[in-house]
């Protein structure tokens, strides 16, 4: 009965080395504080709406208004009110491989976690063995005390139990750098979550600009073949000269030339929203878009700027790799200090299989071994500065990343601001030359005004048209653009069900 209770001072010698395992070197991580600002840009934001800016409300606008800590929904693109864009956003979130691959590198690093969080445990290996031996004969005595048997075999289950002491947290820094790592990843993912509904979103806006402009052309296009009709009609009478149809057919051929770029720009936007949402260019996606089918949401939520660097998934991405490098410092701090390393073997060993459950075939052994660097030239040292350097660098650019974040807000605030003006003077200029061109027609016909005055006209209200369906298309953007720079509410987000959480084999242990 000696064998266990070796076998317990064996594993109790295990366990109190467990206890070794008490701090672990290197900086200790502390998440960066929000910068202290209380407003995004110089001066307190001003509505778009505001009593000293031009107000609009037509076609499906309406009046803006900041809301200053309102919080963002999770599927803000619900808010421009269209099924169309509703269901395609839920086409590109299921089928998007962009999503898939984010989702499996997000996989990868738990994996990576729970592969070494095994290192903080021992190991239990088996390693059982068979020997044939030749014993020497002759003037020498057998090991089996018979002089006449030489050749017999050695059975020896053993099991061995190795464990390394994670006494300076070496490899509990490590496991912080992979978590952190697997923060990152997760990060990235709600990134990816946010740049494709974000460029899905953005992609219906421009089509219906597209759109929007195609159909102007057209009318301006109809127009102006109208009026060259009826100058044919009068040069056959002799009521004009010739060279006032060679104009209004000039302007015609122009006006033409803008429709097959457009043409082709639709067409391009349909395959980006076809790709988007996980399709081949084959298999073109159903959904249409114009802008007098959605609406401009009317309350813009604006975060306070203190929360802004706990909703931007790539200003949390960045932080998680200031903490990976922080503690890549401890790792490479530990790999300096000595490394222990503890390994029992226990066993029996026997010349036959029905004697290796004898007690007095029991055997069994410890070793403790400690190695500690003496000499290297300077490489662990140059490793552990290159950490730290590592770690300034991380620090530097998560700075330059919540600068770019509130930059952005502040951007599609500024383009907010000027889009209601925008979108107002473009649909007054829409309104006076469509009046102008009505007004110039007519006195044309009656012979008051030349062929000129016309197509100046024409041309006028062909750019009002233009611009005006640009105006909108901007307003539409830049709204998105602000929930976008805002994290675009991932936090709320419901139409994604998380991954499950990986489950520790060693706590189902």
């Amino acid at each position: 009965m000696r064998a266990p209770k070796r076998c317990g001072r064996a594993v109790a010698v295990l366990a109190a080395s467990l206890s070794l395992s008490a701090c672990a070197v290197g900086p200790n991580y502390v998440p960066p504080e929000a910068p202290p600002v209380s407003r995004y840009t110089k001066e307190p934001l001003k509505n778009p709406s505001a009593a000293d800016t031009i107000r609009t409300r037509q076609g499906g606008s309406a009046d803006q208004n900041f809301v200053s800590g309102a919080d963002i929904p999770g599927e803000w693109w619900t808010l421009f009110h269209s099924k169309a864009l509703n269901r395609l956003v839920e086409q590109a979130l299921a089928n998007n491989p962009t999503l898939e691959a984010a989702q499996a590198a997000l996989r990868v690093a738990q994996q990576n976690v729970l592969a070494q969080k095994g290192t903080l445990y021992p190991t239990l290996t088996a390693n059982p063995q068979v020997q044939g031996v030749l014993a020497p004969g002759l003037d020498l005595q057998s090991p089996l005390q018979n002089q006449f048997q030489y050749l017999y075999s050695l059975s020896t289950p053993q099991a061995v139990v190795a464990y390394n002491p994670d006494v300076f947290g070496g490899n509990r820094r490590q496991i912080e750098s992979l978590e952190a790592t697997t923060e990152n990843q997760r990060f990235q993912l709600e990134a990816a979550y946010l740049s494709l509904t974000g460029n899905v979103v953005a992609a219906a806006i421009q089509e219906a600009a597209l759109r929007a402009q195609i159909e102007a052309t057209r009318r301006v296009i109809q127009a102006q073949t109208e009026i060259l009709q009826l100058y044919n009609k009068q040069l056959s009478l002799g009521q004009i000269a010739g060279a006032d149809v060679v104009q209004q057919q000039a302007a015609l051929a122009l006006s033409q030339q803008l429709l097959p770029p457009l043409e082709k720009a639709l067409a391009q936007q349909r395959n980006l929203l076809t790709a988007l949402a996980g399709r081949l260019p084959s298999d073109e996606v159903s959904e249409t878009f114009e802008l007098s089918a959605l609406r401009l949401p009317t309350k813009l939520p604006v975060s306070l700027p203190s929360r802004l660097v706990q909703q931007r998934p790539d200003v949390k991405a960045a932080e998680a790799l200031v903490q990976q490098a922080s503690a890549n410092v401890g790792v490479a701090l530990a790999n300096r200090l000595p490394q222990f390393n503890l390994t029992a073997t226990g066993g029996s060993s026997a010349t036959r299989i029905a004697q290796v459950t004898s007690p007095s075939a029991a055997f069994f052994t410890i070793i403790g071994q400690a190695t500690a660097p003496i000499f290297d030239a300077g490489t662990l040292f140059r490793r552990q500065r290159a950490a730290e350097e590592s770690l300034t660098e991380a620090q530097a650019q998560y700075k330059a990343t919540v600068i770019t974040a509130f930059q952005n807000v502040a951007d599609a605030l500024r383009a907010l601001q000027a889009d209601a003006k925008a979108v107002a003077a473009a649909d007054a200029a829409v309104s006076a030359t469509n009046q102008s061109l009505g007004l110039i027609r007519k006195q044309y016909t009656a012979g008051a005004v030349t062929s000129s005055q016309v197509l100046i006209a024409q041309q006028g209200y062909l750019s009002a048209l233009i611009t005006s369906a640009g105006a909108r298309a901007t307003q539409y953007a830049d709204t998105a653009a602000l929930f976008i720079a805002l994290g675009g509410g991932w936090w709320n987000r419901t139409d994604v069900a998380p991954p499950p959480p990986e489950k520790d084999p060693l706590k189902i242990l």
